[in-house]
């Protein structure tokens, strides 16, 4: 089979396609360049199926080494037969080569390897041929110094026999399928630890059943952590009975003298290995699957997180609000950088209301702000209110902004960088104001696990965890264009085909140079090659620069086509940019060459019509119940506008203005069961929702979403 042979098994879409598209992976193209500027090459495809196609490529070359690896220890195990080569050449299902690989792999010392020691291996073969024999006479030919008696050689007899049922494929083909169809999860408390802090969460588990196939991601995840923890004891099994049948349907041929010592090298089999292998890879095989449902959650979370409306380049007066440490304040200019720090104390203790009034209107004047972004932890709504009391003399907005890994923002190598001669407290504020004006490239600097979004994101595989959330920045920074001026080095990083080298290099070149005046510049960059010049340069933009088309998504390799385009509507490049009555007049196919063709040409013009355009959407203000600031407040049957700040599978929680959010279960979400979350909700929606219950004691709120 082929490597397009094996992808398209899962791809959707022409071998052609996948083809060309795994050139342009192997010649080092990375899915946003491919995705952007090479939908005639791979006949249209989006980042999801790249990001798949590179997947099962990945999956594919793992698969051949691994394939390479087991023929060359067979072989050196003079043990390669012609038959067994083929069989493990042309699959290409990693569980069935390893099952082809188990006899031969090296392990220690079993039943089986001693029992072949005492030279007991013709008689299993006798036995396992179930003829009608007297196995008890036969037996007494195998005696010697270390087999004593018939037993023993029986014994050892059947030793062998588990092994090969063990490593017999179409049993292991037949029980895992059993395992898939009717394995179940039982779990149990450890009675030692049930009364021990921090057990209460798991209550739930202490005495559960239910099959593996129906265990929601959330919950298996949750049983493994309380495993984990100590609190359960967790099996997956199926019914024996059923397992020892399905095992004698293809083991045994009759009945006869030999058929009990048969069935008893099948329970042990079972027992001893069988059992234990199957049931750690069905339960590994949920935990993926579990791995993988959780992973996507919280990438479409992340994904909408980073892609939230930005306020924009206004001048933000940022606020980490706090009782007895006081309100620190921040004011930032237009492109994020400190202007002004201080400390407030509006709140008890100090109750210094008067003066820290004073002091806000009077920096709101002097630094000329036009908007304040307030931090949603501690004493976030007591701030708001004592914000909305002072009477500006200029119009200003208030924001409250989620201030979710802004701590772990402050202590980070990143803002020790940034701020070498301010404290944690400074650079915490200064990540709340920055990510009202632009929560992708504030966010960017902080990893996604701290920012507070997702499901059991600690439980998950890190390693496939981090690919994913990385791909996914990394598909929102390019979707939306990078302002090469203005940008971070850690934002830079992930724009297509760059990199933290390259970036680093980028900044650098721009403080000892100044402000970059075109896209060709770039190229000035040390180490910044053609390779990296084409695969990064469209989703950089230069504002005001020299050549307008730099503000925009068209690739420079299309430039000559666009000046082209203007010079058969007799205008200047200048003059074609956003005018549509102008675009409406070209035709695509008049423009297509050897790289760009009818579908790039059309993305080319779309992109013409309206150049750079941020594919965000504005900030809007959103404001509280003003008479709800805690959980005490809240009454079942309130109506309470509120934000959804966390999605799962299993619900949304929504922000009411209380420090504890409530949940909105999955059922409560729209009439009847719905299988995706996001299909119903998004991240940062602003909603109506009813208060249904109240646990002061857990501090849980259930709620309904008000249509």
């Amino acid at each position: 089979m082929t490597n397009i042979q094996f992808i398209a098994k899962s791809v959707p879409t022409a071998a052609i396609n996948i083809q060309k598209t795994v050139e342009l992976l192997q010649e080092d193209c990375t899915i946003p360049f491919i995705s952007r500027y090479r939908k005639d090459t791979t006949g249209n495809l989006d980042e999801t199926q790249i990001e798949l196609i590179a997947k099962f490529q990945k999956e594919y070359e793992a698969i051949v080494k691994r394939k390479e690896a087991i023929l060359k220890s067979i072989d050196e195990q003079k043990a390669l037969t012609p038959e067994l080569d083929k069989k493990i050449q042309q699959s290409f299902d990693l569980q069935e080569i390893e099952d082809f690989y188990l006899p031969y792999k090296k392990k220690k010392k079993t039943k089986a390897d001693v029992a072949r020691e005492n030279g007991l291996e013709p008689l299993a073969k006798i036995i396992m041929a179930q003829n009608n024999d007297d196995v008890d006479f036969l037996a007494t030919k195998y005696l010697n110094e270390n087999v004593k008696n018939e037993d023993e050689a029986l014994q050892g007899a059947r030793d062998i026999i588990a092994e090969w049922i063990n490593e017999n494929l179409f049993v292991r083909k037949q029980l895992r399928r059993l395992y898939q169809r009717k394995a179940t999860i039982t779990t149990k408390v450890v009675k030692s630890k049930k009364e021990e802090e921090g057990a209460q969460k798991f209550s739930q588990y202490f005495d559960w059943s239910e099959p593996v196939s129906k265990a929601p991601a959330h919950r298996l995840l949750a049983m493994l952590r309380a495993e984990n923890e100590g609190f359960i004891k967790f099996k997956v099994e199926v019914d024996l009975d059923e397992a020892y049948d399905m095992i004698d349907e293809l083991v045994l041929k009759g009945q006869n003298a030999t058929t009990p010592h048969v069935q008893l090298a099948i329970e042990d089999s079972y027992k001893r290995l069988l059992q234990p292998a199957i049931s750690n890879e069905t339960l590994q095989e949920a935990k993926a699957k579990a791995d993988a449902n959780s992973i996507q959650v919280f990438a479409s979370n992340l994904s909408q997180l980073l892609l939230a409306p930005p306020l924009g380049e206004k001048r933000i007066l940022a606020i980490d609000p706090g009782f007895r440490s006081g309100c620190k304040i921040v004011c930032l200019d237009e492109k994020g950088d400190l202007l002004y720090n201080e400390t407030i104390y509006p709140h008890v203790p100090q109750n210094e209301t008067a003066m820290a009034m004073k002091k806000i209107k009077s920096m709101v004047n002097a630094y000329n702000i036009d908007a304040i972004s307030i931090g949603n932890g501690t004493a976030s709504r007591e701030t708001e209110f004592f914000i909305k009391k002072i009477a500006f003399d200029r119009p200003v907005q208030v924001f409250i902004v989620s201030e979710a890994g802004a701590s772990v923002y402050s202590a980070s190598k990143i803002a020790r960088e940034e701020f070498p001669n301010y404290d944690v407290t400074v650079r915490g504020s200064v990540s709340i104001g920055r990510r009202l004006s632009d929560p992708l490239a504030e966010l960017v600097k902080i990893d996604p696990k701290a920012i507070g979004v997702g499901q059991y994101q600690h439980d998950v595989d890190q390693t496939k965890l981090k690919e994913e959330l990385d791909s996914t920045v990394i598909r929102c920074v390019n979707s939306v264009g990078i302002n090469i001026n203005t940008a971070s080095k850690h934002l830079l990083s992930y724009v297509s085909g760059i990199g933290e080298k390259l970036a680093e290099n980028i900044v650098t070149y721009r403080s000892e140079n100044g402000p970059f005046e075109d896209r060709k510049q770039l190229k000035k960059v040390p180490r910044l090659g053609e390779k990296a010049f084409q695969q990064g340069a469209a989703f950089i933009r230069v504002k005001e620069g020299k050549n307008p088309l730099d503000n925009s998504a068209v690739h420079p390799e299309a430039y000559g086509i666009v000046e082209k385009m203007a010079k058969d509507l007799k205008i200047s490049v200048v003059d074609l940019i956003g005018n549509k009555e102008k675009t409406a007049l070209l035709k695509a196919e008049n423009y297509t060459n050897e790289t760009i063709g009818i579908l790039g040409i059309k993305d080319i013009i779309k992109e013409l019509e309206k150049p750079g355009l941020d594919p965000r959407k504005a900030a809007k203000i959103f404001e509280f119940d003003p008479n709800v600031k805690t959980i005490k407040d809240l009454k079942s049957g309130m109506i309470l506008p509120g934000i959804v700040n966390n999605i799962t599978n299993f619900g949304c929680f929504v922000d009411i203005g209380v420090k504890e959010s409530g949940l909105v279960h999955i059922s409560q979400l729209k009439e009847g069961f719905v299988s995706d979350v996001n299909e119903v909700v998004k991240l940062h929606q602003q909603v109506q929702v009813k208060v249904t219950e109240v646990d002061e004691d857990r501090k849980r709120i259930q709620l309904t979403m008000v249509l």
